[in-house]
């Protein structure tokens, strides 16, 4: 591109900051037009022409496990791979950007497109959204983080404040993009519908700008959510580059017409006009096409990593081939693999898995469909035909999910429960079945309550894409063992999940009143009992962990390693989970967070010493004070989980952390004056002088006093109190404050 795009006449450039129609961009000049089509799990590239939004009108493609699947992998390969793949399937479909991953937090289990996003934990989330972006752009095609930022739910989306506090905010849901942005580098990040704290995220400077390129360094396309701009011009002024969908030009000449009357600064136009028009240097030419059948075996083995292993009881599963088997339940024969609303891929074929676990089972395996899927069907008989056929089998295997109507893009569910017609007859199944397991496929987290104690056993395998079904039949036969942990927490309660007072908000507004206790981090901390905890999986083989070990590198940093054994007879992908727990500083901290993860692969028999290193945000809590990442100096405990629950290994570690002077005003409490290091015993020492009538700080008398005054701002304690201070002493207190603060930072 030889011409500079700044230079074209205001008009032209305006023009290339909003889409020509509802999937590209628009051609100016030798700029040519860049087609932007949604993911994040399969390309989306719709048939024909792109005037209208088209969901179902959809050229084939892969359909990969989804993002609460490959979350349930604790596996960065996966990501990666799935986003290759998308990449190539994306160049040869002629799409420049393909719009994922999302990165969002799972606040609450009923958002209901939680299955398009990965986890309840942040670093989780943006280790895998990385991976993603990283294997989807080395295929010179563009990824598009989402959505950004604080975008929740489905309630109210496109309006709805979300109100959240600064800490909250740093600690939760902005690192997962952090991550990306500055790992990864993604060619685009996409704004949500929502506002933050009451600014749209269109237009909301602070998170557009000063956040995601001033601080994090992000030099890509911000492009909106499709019809998320409110103001175009106070979008284009905060940092929104690309309008998409078009809007037949209106927002074009809004942006001329503010720029002429001088409303709006032309460096804004010219700057997005550069970064809009660098998105036609991705995916140059059309790629040499895709094989569909390496991607729909790659999506079927991906999907066997992904699959989690809640309950095995008297070891049912893997069931031998001999084994005489019953499979209930319409799931089985029509898989529910994928997500609704815009994310959903045309997929170029589906594996069933009763098919799959008829192939492998060494005797014919009986089916009945147990409830109707959708519309008028007899539920009664239904489920006495598959009571029948379970009464006979050795094993009842029953399939029970979610559709569509009970979870989608658009909407949030009420309810964490499976529809009344699957729970009887899971029931009535286990009642008369020598041994019940129940397959589970989901976006969203759903109770097990009221049937979970009969059955043996539950393989959660949420969504896993087009090559799921085989995937779990595989599973089930112990072809491969399951290596799955959870990604969100299984509650027994809704009303236990920190967030549901909150959620979804009410008159325009939802406050995020749980701070950063979310998911797991609140359970723990509450010591709320739960189903299944977050990192919980359970596999066809034994692990051993010993020697954990954590020595600290530096004042805010260490390593830590730990020894782990496959102790049983198959080859298993374990994960080590490692958390981090500390009181140390002035705000509270969750019982423990997760720190670092990895999975292994470990042959029976297999040991292996794994290292991670702890870096200093691993450590850190953002200070609302300084505006910063501090590191409290003190003890912190290391520890190895089975879950965010299940400890198996500590380790105690002790930090220097960061030798902060506080800031120190005459608005600062009283109590802050006499903590403070430097000056704290000065003022300690004149205490009876200025007050000679209360009580020295030092004596019980005095401590009571400060308990009742100690948050007093000093300047309001002298006043009110008759001091008798010295002019200047005060003042001259805080400059020496401030000069050993500069000379710490300095």
């Amino acid at each position: 591109m030889s011409t500079d795009p700044a230079a074209l006449p205001l008009e032209r450039k305006a023009a290339l900051l909003s889409g020509h129609d509802f999937w590209s961009t628009e051609p100016v000049a030798e700029i040519p037009s860049v087609v932007l089509t949604d993911g994040p799990h399969g390309v989306r590239r719709q048939a024909g022409d792109f005037d209208t939004i088209g969901l179902h009108r959809n050229l084939p493609s892969t359909c990969f496990p989804p993002a609460v699947a490959v979350a349930s992998s604790w596996d960065a390969s996966v990501a990666e791979r799935v986003g290759t793949a998308i990449g190539v399937e994306a160049r040869a479909l002629g799409v420049h950007v393909v719009l994922g991953p999302g990165v969002n937090i799972k606040r609450s289990p009923l958002c209901g497109r939680n299955f398009e996003y990965y986890s309840e934990d942040p670093l989780l989330a943006g280790v895998l959204g990385a991976a993603h972006v990283r294997g989807q752009q080395a295929q010179g095609v563009g990824a598009s983080v989402k959505h950004f930022a604080a975008n929740n739910q489905e309630t109210d989306r496109m309006r709805v404040s979300a109100d959240v506090d600064e800490r909250t905010l740093r600690e939760i849901y902005l690192p997962a993009f952090e991550r990306v942005v500055t790992e990864a580098r993604p060619a685009t990040v996409m704004c949500a519908y929502n506002k933050v704290n009451g600014v749209y995220a269109s237009q909301n400077r602070w998170l557009l700008t000063e956040l995601l390129r001033e601080e994090w360094g992000f030099e890509g396309v911000v492009v909106s959510d499709w019809g998320a701009v409110d103001d175009r011009v106070a979008a284009l002024a905060a940092g929104l580059d690309l309008q998409m969908p078009g809007d037949r030009g209106a927002g074009d000449r809004r942006v001329v017409e503010a720029v002429r009357a001088g409303e709006l600064d032309e460096a804004y136009v010219d700057a997005s006009a550069r970064r809009v028009a660098a998105l036609a240097g991705l995916g140059t030419g059309p790629g040499d096409g895709f094989d569909v059948e390496a991607h729909h075996a790659l999506a079927r083995e991906l999907a066997l990593g992904c699959a989690v292993l809640l309950r095995n009881e008297r070891g049912t599963l893997p069931l031998a081939r001999d084994t005489r088997v019953a499979v209930v339940g319409e799931f089985a024969r029509t898989p529910r693999f994928q997500g609704g609303g815009s994310s959903n891929v045309h997929a170029t074929r589906v594996d069933a898995a009763l098919d799959a676990v008829r192939a492998l089972a060494g005797a014919p395996v009986p089916f009945a469909p147990g409830f109707p899927l959708d519309g008028p069907g007899d539920a009664a008989a239904l489920r006495e035909e598959a009571v029948a056929l379970a009464r006979d089998a050795e094993v009842a295997v029953v399939f029970a999910a979610l559709g569509e109507a009970e979870e989608s893009e658009g909407f949030d569910r009420e309810s964490l429960d499976l529809p009344a017609v699957q729970v009887e007859l899971i029931r009535a199944v286990a009642a008369v079945a020598p041994r019940t397991v129940v397959v589970l496929s989901h976006g969203g987290v759903v109770s097990l309550e009221g049937w979970h104690d009969e059955v043996d056993a539950v393989l959660d395998g949420f969504l896993l894409g087009q090559g799921g079904g085989a995937a779990l039949a595989d599973l089930l036969y112990g072809v491969v063992s399951p290596s799955g942990h959870l990604a969100e927490t299984i509650p027994l309660r809704l009303g236990d999940v920190p967030s549901s007072v909150d959620f979804p908000g009410e008159q325009g507004h939802v406050r995020y009143g749980e701070g950063v206790l979310v998911g797991y981090r609140g359970f723990t901390t509450l010591d709320r009992p739960v189903r299944y905890a977050f990192g919980h999986g359970l596999t066809y083989t034994t692990v051993e962990t010993t020697d954990l070990q954590a020595v600290g590198t530096g004042d805010d940093t260490a390593t830590v390693s730990v020894t782990v054994a496959n102790t049983g007879n198959r080859a298993v992908r374990h994960v080590v989970q490692l958390y981090v727990g500390t009181t140390a500083g002035p705000v509270r901290r969750p019982a423990r967070e997760l720190r670092a993860f990895t999975k292994v692969a470990l042959e029976p028999g297999e040991r292996r010493t794994v290292t991670l290193d702890l870096d200093r945000r691993a450590f850190a809590y953002w200070d609302t004070r300084e505006g910063a990442w501090v590191v409290a100096p003190g003890e912190y405990t290391v520890q190895v989980g089975a879950s965010a629950v299940d400890v198996l290994a500590e380790a105690p570690l002790t930090l220097a952390g960061d030798d902060l002077v506080p800031a120190l005003t005459l608005e600062s409490a009283v109590g802050e004056w006499l903590t403070h290091p430097v000056v704290g015993p000065v003022v300690a020492e004149r205490f009876p002088v200025w007050l000679p009538h209360l009580p020295p700080p030092a004596t019980s008398e005095g401590h009571l006093v400060l308990q009742t005054l100690g948050s007093m701002p000093m300047r309001r304690f002298v006043s009110d109190l008759g001091a008798t201070v010295p002019a200047g002493e005060l003042e001259g207190l805080v400059a020496r404050a401030a000069a050993a603060r500069a000379e710490r930072v300095g």
